[in-house]
């Protein structure tokens, strides 16, 4: 994108980079924190068509968080019903991929928006205004980008990799590959790099390193905006006490190459981490360290991580490790 459009952001932001549950539940404990200073910068690449929708999942996943309205299941809106699905099913169709009818009418009206010319950020923002969410989430990019992973000798879109390989595949193998669909022609949005170029905090939240907040460093010019930020970036593992609580960072971790640990997680992010949180005792070389309790258990929880993260930020200081970090030598 290259016109100049309103941007709408808070002046010195504080930037979260976020995929999936723990990089929402992160987030929803800063805008305990700062409030409106808060922006998120949420994965699409697990984005997907489906149902006459367009589906947004780890974006809407952080606006449901923050608006307190995910469901206890942990994805969704609180409360919803699955009548159209239930529909679907007793017509014959396979509905491998369930949505609420709340959330499937935001979906269904996300892809109206989009056909008539809206940018993805337009309908992000959209739906967190009508969900009275003050917080900015943010795509990294209008264009769309997709995440495919190869397993068991086939590519799999990342949906049907992560809800239907297991009912196809009897015995599933190791993830052999990972690509980013789309990541080479698409362009950062404004509001992204604007976000980055202005934070005060860059915090990259206890995401899946690789198909979380991979397919947001995937997008030319996020990377290079991290390095040149004069913020301070500090990452929070997605571990706690050496396991994964949920969803696949084991496999992926496995497959980059690196370790189950606080290491692992930093060589992940080589030469963009400022500091990490986490709970085990680690050395990363040029980052910062602080060993902390990183359960995101309960709103407390959530909210003294939050400010930890921020501490630690502010103890780096503004633009303290930007030239190291632009040098490749942090």
């Amino acid at each position: 994108m290259t016109d100049e459009r309103p941007l709408g952001l808070p002046e010195r932001p504080v930037v979260v980079l976020a995929g999936g549950t723990g990089g929402a539940k992160l987030a929803r404990g800063m805008q305990d924190v700062v409030g409106d200073d808060l922006v998120v910068l949420a994965n699409t690449g697990d984005d997907v068509e489906i149902h006459g929708g367009h589906v947004s999942p780890d974006p809407d996943l952080v606006t449901f968080w923050l608006a307190d309205r995910i469901d206890e299941r942990g994805w969704g809106l609180k409360d919803d019903t699955f009548l159209v699905m239930d529909a679907l099913r007793e017509l014959g169709d396979d509905v491998w991929f369930n949505l609420g009818d709340r959330d499937l009418a935001l979906c269904v009206r996300r892809a109206r928006r989009l056909a008539e010319g809206a940018r993805l950020t337009e309908t992000l923002a959209e739906a967190a205004a009508a969900y009275g969410v003050t917080a900015r989430v943010l795509p990294p990019s209008d264009d769309p980008v997709r995440t495919r992973v190869r397993a068991d000798d086939r590519w799999w879109p990342f949906q049907e990799f992560m809800i239907r390989r297991a009912a196809l595949v009897a015995d599933p193998g190791p993830v052999q590959d990972v690509a980013f669909d789309g990541a080479d022609a698409a362009s950062p949005t404004p509001e992204a790099l604007q976000a980055l170029r202005t934070a005060r905090a860059i915090v990259i939240g206890p995401s899946n390193p690789v198909i979380s907040i991979g397919p947001i460093l995937a997008v030319p010019g996020i990377r290079r905006a991290l390095r040149d930020a004069e913020a301070p970036v500090v990452a929070v593992a997605p571990l706690v006490d050496g396991q994964v609580l949920k969803g696949p960072t084991r496999d992926f971790l496995a497959w980059a190459g690196v370790g189950l640990d606080a290491v692992g997680v930093g060589r992940v992010y080589d030469g963009l981490l400022d500091g990490l949180l986490t709970d085990e005792q680690a050395e990363v070389p040029g980052v910062a360290v602080r060993t902390t309790d990183v359960l995101l258990a309960d709103p407390e929880a959530r909210a003294r991580v939050a400010r930890e993260t921020l501490a630690l930020c502010e103890e780096l200081g503004d633009g303290s490790r930007a030239v190291e970090r632009a040098r490749g030598t942090a």
